[in-house]
Protein backbone atom coordinates (compact mmCIF):
# COMPACT_ATOMS: atom_id res chain seq x y z
CA UNK A 1 0.00 0.00 0.00
CA UNK A 2 1.60 3.04 1.01
CA UNK A 3 5.11 3.41 2.67
CA UNK A 4 6.51 6.05 4.98
CA UNK A 5 8.30 7.76 2.08
CA UNK A 6 5.19 8.68 0.16
CA UNK A 7 3.36 9.72 3.56
CA UNK A 8 6.74 12.01 4.18
CA UNK A 9 5.96 13.19 0.24
CA UNK A 10 2.15 13.96 0.20
CA UNK A 11 2.66 15.66 3.81
CA UNK A 12 5.14 17.64 1.98
CA UNK A 13 3.37 18.36 -1.48
CA UNK A 14 0.65 19.10 1.22
CA UNK A 15 2.56 21.63 3.29
CA UNK A 16 2.24 20.01 6.24
CA UNK A 17 4.59 19.79 9.35
CA UNK A 18 3.10 16.56 10.59
CA UNK A 19 4.62 15.21 14.60
CA UNK A 20 5.46 11.03 14.16
CA UNK A 21 2.29 10.54 15.94
CA UNK A 22 0.73 12.03 13.15
CA UNK A 23 2.39 10.30 10.22
CA UNK A 24 1.31 7.01 11.46
CA UNK A 25 -2.59 7.74 12.04
CA UNK A 26 -2.19 9.36 8.23
CA UNK A 27 -0.61 5.95 7.23
CA UNK A 28 -3.26 3.78 8.72
CA UNK A 29 -6.35 6.18 7.56
CA UNK A 30 -4.84 5.94 3.92
CA UNK A 31 -4.01 2.28 3.58
CA UNK A 32 -7.49 1.49 5.22
CA UNK A 33 -8.61 3.88 2.45
CA UNK A 34 -7.21 2.02 -0.28
CA UNK A 35 -7.92 -1.10 1.04
CA UNK A 36 -11.76 0.28 0.43
CA UNK A 37 -10.66 0.74 -3.26
CA UNK A 38 -9.09 -3.10 -3.31
CA UNK A 39 -12.55 -4.34 -1.93
CA UNK A 40 -14.40 -2.37 -4.81
CA UNK A 41 -11.87 -3.90 -7.18
CA UNK A 42 -12.23 -7.75 -5.96
CA UNK A 43 -16.13 -6.99 -6.79
CA UNK A 44 -17.67 -8.60 -10.53
CA UNK A 45 -19.07 -5.84 -12.41
CA UNK A 46 -19.08 -7.75 -16.00
CA UNK A 47 -22.93 -7.57 -15.93
CA UNK A 48 -23.10 -3.91 -15.07
CA UNK A 49 -23.79 -0.98 -17.76
CA UNK A 50 -21.59 1.63 -17.69
CA UNK A 51 -23.02 5.05 -16.09
CA UNK A 52 -21.27 8.28 -15.74
CA UNK A 53 -24.48 9.41 -12.84
CA UNK A 54 -26.92 7.56 -10.92
CA UNK A 55 -29.61 10.02 -12.11
CA UNK A 56 -30.05 11.33 -15.27
CA UNK A 57 -30.07 14.99 -14.99
CA UNK A 58 -31.38 17.85 -17.76
CA UNK A 59 -30.15 21.31 -18.13
CA UNK A 60 -32.47 23.39 -16.36
CA UNK A 61 -30.50 26.75 -16.81
CA UNK A 62 -32.03 29.45 -19.05
CA UNK A 63 -30.75 30.37 -22.23
CA UNK A 64 -28.05 32.81 -22.08
CA UNK A 65 -29.88 35.86 -23.13
CA UNK A 66 -28.21 39.26 -22.93
CA UNK A 67 -30.40 42.15 -21.07
CA UNK A 68 -30.08 45.13 -20.04
CA UNK A 69 -26.50 46.46 -18.44
CA UNK A 70 -26.23 49.02 -15.57
CA UNK A 71 -25.17 52.37 -16.39
CA UNK A 72 -21.73 53.46 -15.71
CA UNK A 73 -23.34 55.72 -13.30
CA UNK A 74 -24.73 52.95 -11.26
CA UNK A 75 -21.80 50.88 -11.52
CA UNK A 76 -19.81 53.90 -10.03
CA UNK A 77 -22.31 54.19 -7.51
CA UNK A 78 -22.26 50.92 -6.06
CA UNK A 79 -18.28 50.67 -6.51
CA UNK A 80 -17.23 51.17 -2.78
CA UNK A 81 -14.63 53.14 -3.71
CA UNK A 82 -13.68 55.08 -7.60
CA UNK A 83 -10.80 57.41 -8.71
CA UNK A 84 -10.94 59.33 -12.21
CA UNK A 85 -13.67 57.73 -12.50
CA UNK A 86 -12.84 54.14 -12.68
CA UNK A 87 -13.51 51.33 -10.15
CA UNK A 88 -10.57 51.73 -7.20
CA UNK A 89 -9.84 47.81 -6.20
CA UNK A 90 -7.42 47.13 -3.53
CA UNK A 91 -3.75 45.88 -5.17
CA UNK A 92 -3.77 41.87 -5.33
CA UNK A 93 -0.17 41.60 -6.88
CA UNK A 94 2.99 43.41 -5.88
CA UNK A 95 5.41 45.11 -8.07
CA UNK A 96 8.69 44.73 -7.72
Amino acid sequence: MIDAAQIEHLATLARLELTPEERGAMHEDLNRVLGYFEQLRAVDTSGVEEMQRPVDLVNVLRDDVPGEAFSVDVVRALAPETQDGFIRVPRTVEAE
